[in-house]
């Protein structure tokens, strides 16, 4: 299968996935288009980053016309995100490319752990 499907592909699951579960489309976008592309993880990350723009405003649009959006409190945490993309990626870019994805993995490991354990023992009772 050539690059350009496998890319649509993966942009597709991705997009589909963002909407779906409400995650960014790196969770597999990322590590796809490291083991199946051959990306290297600073460049998987930094073209998951461009793409997550278009699925993310799609899909919270979607949410938001549903009446599923915090609008205030998604306006506050993008302000505190903007500021971390900027840290965050100069920092990335400053380590070796085996780490970073070492980091990835870690973070994604992390996650999955947290989200399998029972919902009272890290969460705060749901707004909405």
């Amino acid at each position: 299968m050539g690059d350009l499907v496998q890319l649509a592909l993966i942009g597709l699951a991705a997009g589909f996935l963002a909407g779906l579960l409400g995650i960014g489309g790196g969770v597999l976008m990322v590590p796809a288009m490291v083991l199946l592309l051959g990306f290297d993880q600073h460049v998987a990350q930094g073209t998951s980053l461009m793409v997550v723009i278009p699925a993310a405003l799609t899909g919270s649009y979607t949410h938001h016309r549903n009446g599923r959006l915090f609008l205030r409190d998604a306006a506050i945490l993008a302000a505190g995100g903007v500021v971390g993309a900027v840290i965050g990626a100069v920092f990335a870019l400053s380590i070796d490319d085996d780490i970073l994805r070492r980091l990835f993995a870690g973070f994604l490991l992390v996650i999955a752990v947290r989200m399998l354990l029972p919902k009272g023992l890290f969460r705060r009772e749901s707004k909405g």
